[in-house]
C-alpha cells in the first residue's frame, strides 16, 4: 500500500511538472488521469498491481 501510495504522489507531481511546463496540455492530462481510473477498475488491475509490487520488490533487493 506505501508503495503504491508513493508512486501516485511521485507520477501525479510528474504529471503536474509536465502540464506547467506546457509539455503536456489539459485535454490529453485528462485523458490520461481518466484511463487511470478505468484502468483501476478494470479486470487487468490485479495483474499490474502485481507487476508493480515485484518491480518494487526487484529494486528493493539490488545491492549497491
Amino acid at each position: 500500500m506505501a508503495i503504491s501510495l508513493s508512486l501516485v504522489l511521485l507520477v501525479g507531481i510528474i504529471l503536474v511538472f509536465m502540464i506547467r511546463n506546457g509539455r503536456v496540455k489539459w485535454g490529453p492530462a485528462l485523458v490520461a488521469i481518466l484511463f487511470g481510473f478505468l484502468l483501476a477498475s478494470s479486470d487487468v488491475a490485479p495483474d499490474i498491481q502485481n507487476f508493480l509490487d515485484s518491480a518494487a520488490e526487484a529494486i528493493a533487493d539490488i545491492n549497491p
